[in-house]
């Protein structure tokens, strides 16, 4: 890999993506920092870009996509420290220079999907160990997804923060016959697949967690806000299907809206001032997987703010390619502030996030090759990672 120094070094002959414009010109890194920024500058010193894209590093908000590289079997457990270098190099190739870890915290006596539930504190630890010996690519950051129904989601929170930090803090409930879940097909669907359990199986687990769930949810979701709020911990609401979910999410305080699953929801969201986070494999593969808000059509309706890669890291900006031509998204410009600037300002990330003079060189050259984007080289602080 190449690493840059301290010296200044330029970027040149590159289409360059500020937060409100595209532009051919040159870039210069100074000790991690972007400290200049000219145009159509043909300086014979540099990384001559050819005319491929300069981009902002891309800012991830949610993905749980470690769970695949710490269980890639059924019934197969990965070495923890294995799991994070790998899946770090994955996010990092697809141009992810910052990017919340995703953990669940919280797990029910009738969960049939949990996968990372009781390991957080482990994986997180993991992480810190990879940061500590610089062995990480990207930046990594914390996002601890509570199960609001879960009888230990309190209980665990408390132990995970014991020893880690967390940015951004969800509040979940993925009990059957609410939230994307309310049509309790989709959830026999998507979990007989998920767990290989029969339908009958399935009907019983979902007859006691409906039974339960509402009872502990009211108990625990208040517990948690105080909890973030207490140590100043964003906020964010979590498959808000109906506007009374979108106003108790208002009421606790909440200023991201992850996944709303209605279009109106999504736009009692924004019209409450939080952010609207949706799939980027939503917008990639044509709709939501589960039948849910189509991402475009909410991006269409300008009601969409930040993308999120969930499961696939590279799909985030494919997804923001793909929503240039949207005229509320507002061209490509527009479209990659749904990837970095946004959500940099939704978790209060002021040092990163777009193309301006002072901010951290975390930076991107993408090429297209047979009309996709392709990640070719990523600088975190003007250092190349991959």
């Amino acid at each position: 890999m190449e690493f840059l120094d301290g010296a200044a070094t330029w970027f040149r002959n590159a289409r360059i993506v500020t937060a409100d414009r595209v532009f051919i010109g040159c870039l210069k890194v100074e000790d991690g920092r972007i400290d200049e920024i000219g145009e159509h500058d043909s300086r014979g010193a540099g990384i001559d870009f050819q005319g491929d894209y300069l981009l902002p590093g891309l800012i991830e908000l949610h993905t749980d996509h470690l769970e695949s590289h710490y269980f890639p079997r059924r019934a197969v457990t990965w070495h923890a420290g294995s799991a994070v270098l790998a899946y770090d190099a994955q996010i990092a190739a697809a141009g992810i220079t910052t990017v919340f870890d995703s953990f669940r915290v919280g797990v029910d006596e009738y969960d049939v999907g949990a996968q990372l539930g009781d390991e957080a504190a482990l994986l997180a630890e993991a992480i810190r160990r990879a940061a500590d010996a610089d062995l990480l690519r990207a930046d990594h950051l914390t996002h601890l997804r509570c199960e609001v129904a879960a009888p230990n989601v309190v209980d665990s929170l408390h132990a995970v923060l014991a020893s880690h930090s967390a940015q951004l803090i969800s509040l979940m409930d993925h009990s059957p016959g609410q939230r994307q879940y309310r049509d309790l097909e989709k959830y026999f669907i998507y979990y007989s697949g998920k767990s290989g359990r029969s339908r009958a199986d399935l009907a019983e687990v979902a007859g006691e967690r409906q039974r339960i769930g509402g009872i502990r949810a009211l108990e625990n979701r208040p517990r948690i806000v105080e909890i973030a709020k207490a140590r100043g911990i964003v906020l964010a609401s979590h498959d808000d299907t109906t506007a009374e979910e979108v106003a108790l999410a208002r009421c606790d305080g909440v200023t991201i809206a992850e996944f709303p699953t209605t279009l109106e929801a999504a736009s009692a969201s924004r019209a409450a001032g939080m952010a609207t986070v949706m799939g980027a494999p939503n917008v990639v593969r044509g709709g939501s997987h589960s039948g849910n808000a189509s991402a475009r059509k909410l991006a269409e309706a300008g009601q969409l703010d930040i993308l999120s890669s969930d499961y696939v890291p590279a799909a985030l900006l494919m997804a923001a390619f793909r929503l240039a031509d949207a005229p509320a998204v507002g061209g490509l410009a527009g479209a990659m502030r749904l990837v970095s600037k946004a959500p940099a300002e939704a978790t209060g990330l002021k040092d990163r996030g777009e193309i301006a003079v002072g901010r951290r060189a975390d930076l991107l050259r993408v090429a297209k090759h047979d009309g996709e984007p392709v990640v070719r080289a990523v600088w975190r602080e003007g250092r190349r990672v991959a």
